[in-house]
Formats: C-alpha cells, structure tokens, sequence
C-alpha cells in the first residue's frame, strides 16, 4: 500500500508542507499553494464569469492530485487553484483537495458528486476496498474528470506498469507516449455542437503542449472524441513530412467523455503546461467538463463509433433505443450484449431470471457476488453497451430486502427498475428510489399478473403525490392484448412514462403476436409521434420483440430501422 500522510484542503485553505521540494519557477515547497501573484492574476484575468449550467443543488469536487514515485507536474497547484476559484467565481462548485486515500472510503465520497485526478501518475493507492469505492461511486451515478498524467494513474512508475486495468477501462485510455513538452499540432474539434466543445467557436485550433498518445482500451467504440490531433495539418505545422506513429490507426484523441455505468466521464490530454490554466478557452472548457462530470449539464456520451446520422436523431429528440434481454432470454445474458453491439445499439435493458453466461451460469440478480459484477461490467464496457434498465418483478417492501436490490443496482449503475411490486412496498420503494437516485418503472402484465397497474389509470392511481422517480414502464404488447389504446394511454400517463417496452403485434386481440414495427395494427409510428408531441424521454426505448426467439435477429433489425427513419422525420419537425 502507498502511504500519504492525511491532508486536505478545503475551497480557499492552505496546503499542509509535506516537505518533498520541487524545483519549478512559481512552487515553493511541495504541498505549499505558493503560486506566484502574477499567476494568479492571469488565472483570475481568464476565468469564466459564468458557468454554462445552473447547478441542480450545491456541488462539491473532490480533487486529487497526489503522485508516486514521480515528481508531479509544475501544473497540478495552478490547476487546483484554477478550478477553485472557477468554482467560486461561477457558483458551480466547491472543491476539496487532497492526495489521501482515505478520501475513497465509501462514506468520504457521499459527500461529493465528483472526483477530478489532477495530472495523477503512478500507483496511487492499492487497498482493494478503496480502489473498489471508487469504480462503486462513478458506477452508480458519480463524476470522475481526468487530466493529463491521469492516464498513468494506478500504474507502477517509473515504466507505467498497469496494477488496476478497471480503471484504465473508467478512464477510456492507457499510456503516456508523447513528443516534446511544447508540441505544437492542429487539434480537430471533432464534435463542435457538443456542449464541451462550444467554447472553441465551431474551428479547429493550434495548440501547443505535452501531446499524450494513448494505447488500449481506448476505442472509439468506448467513448465519445471531442478533440484530435490532426496527424496532416500537424505536420505541417511542424515542417515534418509526418507525425510520428504511436498506433497502427493513427488514431490520437485529445479529448473525450463517456458513460461508464451511470456515471459520466470526462478525460482531456491536455494540461501538462501551467498556462493552460490561465487559457481563457481552456478553461471555459475545463469549467463545462466539471459541471458534466458533477451532473448538472446534460452532455451526449454515444460513442463515436456509432455516432450514425440516425443516432444523432435520436439524441436530439434525448431518446435511446436499446434491446430488452427478453428479446434474447433463451441466450445468456452475455450473448445478449454481444447480439446488441452486432445490432449496432449501446443500449440494453436486463432481466432478473437470465443467466449471465457459461462462466458464471447464475441469474442475473442480486446474489452475484462483486466478482461477477466486475465481470460484467468488463462485458459491457468491451462491447460498448450500457445497462440502463433491469427487471425485478417484485421488490421486496421491507428495508434490508429493498436496499439488497438497489444495491445490486447501484453496482451495475442501473438507471431504472421494471417491476411489480406490491402497493403496500411503494412507501419503502419510494424512500429508496430517491436515496439512490434509481427510477421504479411500473410494469403492465395483463389484468390477471397485474390487477392494479395493467391500467394506465391504476398507475396514475399508485403513483398519486409520490416522487417523480415512481412512474410507468408501458408494455405495449401487454396494453393491445388487453384491449388498451397505446397512444390514448400514453396521452393519459404523460411524464410518468418512465421507461418504454415497444411491440407491434399483427392484430390486436389476446393472440396477437409480435411483428417488425410499423408493419402490423400496432401503430408503432403514432406511438413515437405522440411521445414526441409530449416531449416524454424515456430512460430507453426497449426493443422487445417477443416472438420466433432463437431466430429473431432479421425481425430486430427491421424494428431498428423502422425507428431510424420515424427519428429522424421527428428529429427535423418542428418543437411540439
């Protein structure tokens, strides 16, 4: 275990002397905030007066920026104390800073939304209970922001020698290759409307710095690229007839967010300099980096790889299609993910009596054990697919049963439970629902499994003066068969809508049976219009196609593109 003596600071307190010095032009002693006064004139000149999102309630940053077995980055006091003022200046956020690992104790980390590794290198600490606080709190809803030397955190230094692959896979990347410290390139905006990239009005840029070249596990596949290195332009900027190559695709990110779980990453190469802290672009973009990492501005993660012109429709209209593993419950639950990514979709919906695969040939629920969860994660993470929604027919209404089940979800960062509890269990239900910050979306079976919610007005009728995270999953399948209107209900839930299970049947009678969407008596593309009329997000779309199950990928794919194109006729209508 590496052992740091305890300190922290708080949003304006000094830095305790740990006595290690270091030779750099505006640093006194290592641990002392002795940044000289013209730079924090120019931090002060620089900082945004504003923050691009109104904070959602008072956010608290937990900077950590402490280094093993490497001296640490003449930046890492500029930038705790660019990010601290910006915080103030902005109202965005307060910050803490500390390099003790007792800061990743589970009841350390409640207090915080967000956790930003400031240019961190080398094995920062080994206890496997921190290490899985950690990967826990973004998991299941935290922040994590990364810069630079970030990128070797958790690796045997000098040599970056991995000790802790999960958290290289949260990061996005691995590795530190780079050129000179003050390299000057052509960094592509890749992504100019994305919330992050405003600050750089729509253009490329130059740029000059520490350019770190990543090797696995990052993959366009995984995160979301908001900044290059333009390898042509770079060179000839550089008067080369071409940049060095640090991988076979030529492939180097700068910048990228992605979803890990329920959380949200950001990472940025960029800050091995002290000035890029008093950058007033940069720091505009540190300063929407943070407010995404802490919850409070909304920000697209679909990774580039799948960034098809259909799944930019989808994220202006703030829908995800993902497939319901019932679509797949006679295959394992990893088949499943990899019959996912195969459709193209990052989006996927678990269920609570599926096994999970050949190697861990249990259901799906509560009683894995942290290792399976693990392993699934690492499953997910590979394939590109997010588990947003879980079904748990019927969750317990006692305490120690109740918070066993959102624990589970807490660990697989699942956004929304489907279930049918019992109405006595909602009081509990609910109190849980707003402690973990997990949706309970109310399941329609027919009038025999569900006597109360195969209504929308018995979900109406639950939900009456309880959270807005107690809401409805609608089985359309379950409504036709029924004899309920689909859009008439989804006209009568409105924003209790919570989550989506879509079917089209080829009639609409008690036998009727699933057909590809908008080619049976469903009315698949007035459904979608009218959750658009009504501005209704759901945490996913599911696509469940409820029928020939061991050869249903043909009829899946239809349902897709049948989505694709109602998306993005939507996506170019008016706002309702």
């Amino acid at each position: 275990m590496s052992v740091f003596r305890h300190w922290r600071i708080s949003a304006r307190g000094g830095l305790a002397p740990l006595g290690l010095a270091l030779f750099l032009p505006f640093l006194g002693a290592w641990g002392q905030a002795a940044v000289r006064p013209d730079v924090l004139q120019s931090i002060e000149a620089a900082l945004p007066t504003a923050a691009p999102a109104a904070p959602r309630r008072p956010r608290r940053l937990l900077i950590y920026d402490a280094n093993v077995g490497y001296g640490g980055h003449g930046s890492i006091p500029v930038a705790n104390e660019a990010f601290t003022r910006m915080g103030e200046r902005t109202g965005a956020f307060a910050t803490t800073v500390s390099r003790d690992p007792e800061a990743f104790r589970p009841e350390s980390l409640a207090r915080f939304d967000a956790v930003f590794f400031n240019n961190t290198v080398g094995n920062l600490f080994e206890v496997p209970e921190l290490r899985q606080s950690l990967v826990e709190f973004v998991y299941g809803g935290g922040g994590l922001l990364g810069i630079h030397g970030a990128s070797v955190a958790f690796t045997r230094w000098p040599g970056a020698h991995e000790d802790w692959p999960e958290f290289g896979r949260m990061l996005g990347a691995r590795g530190a290759s780079h050129q000179a410290a003050d390299e000057r390139v052509l960094v592509r905006l890749e992504d100019p409307p994305h919330p992050l990239c405003l600050p750089f009005g729509g253009k490329d840029f130059e740029y000059a710095d520490e350019f770190f070249r990543f090797h696995g596990p990052y993959s366009r596949h995984r995160v979301r690229v908001l900044l290059s290195i333009d390898n042509a332009r770079s060179a000839s900027l550089q008067g080369v007839e071409r940049i060095k190559r640090f991988r076979e695709d030529d492939d180097y990110a700068l910048a990228w967010v992605r979803s890990y779980g329920k959380g949200r990453v950001c990472y940025s190469a960029i800050g091995h300099n002290p000035r890029i802290f008093w950058d007033p672009a940069m720091l505009s973009f540190y300063l929407a980096a943070a407010q995404f990492a802490l919850g409070d501005l909304p920000a697209p993660t679909t990774p580039s790889a799948r960034l098809t012109p259909a799944v930019r429709a989808w994220e202006k209209l703030g829908w995800r299609l993902g497939i319901e593993a019932y679509t797949f419950h006679k295959f394992t639950f990893f088949e499943t993910i990899d019959k996912t990514a195969e459709l193209g979709l990052p989006y996927i919906g678990g269920l609570n009596f599926q096994k999970v695969s050949a190697e861990i040939p249990r259901n799906l629920d509560p009683q894995l054990g942290d290792e399976d969860i693990a392993q699934i994660r690492r499953k997910l993470d590979e394939a590109g697919v997010q588990l947003l929604t879980y079904y748990y027919q019927n969750i317990p209404g006692d305490e120690e049963g109740c918070r066993r089940v959102f624990e589970f979800g807490r660990k697989l960062g699942i956004e929304t439970f489907m279930a049918e509890p019992d109405p006595k269990a909602l009081d509990t239900i609910e109190r849980f629902c707003d402690r973990y910050d997990i949706k309970v979306a109310l399941h329609n079976h027919g009038p025999k499994s569900s006597p109360l919610y195969w209504r929308p007005e018995g979900i109406l009728e639950a939900c009456q003066g309880r959270s807005p995270r107690i809401g409805a999953c609608i089985d359309l399948g379950y409504w036709m068969r029924s004899g309920v209107d689909p859009v008439a209900a989804i006209r009568l839930l409105k924003d209790r809508v919570i989550t989506v299970q879509m079917h089209d049947l080829n009639e609409v009678t008690p036998e009727g049976h699933d057909v590809p969407w908008g080619t049976g008596a469903g009315r698949s593309g007035d459904v979608f219009r009218e959750l658009h009329r009504l501005g209704i997000q759901p945490v996913m779309i599911g696509l469940e196609y409820s029928y020939d199950w061991l050869d249903n990928m043909p009829e899946a794919a239809e349902c897709i593109q049948f989505f694709n194109t109602v998306a993005a006729e939507l996506a170019e209508s008016p706002q309702p």
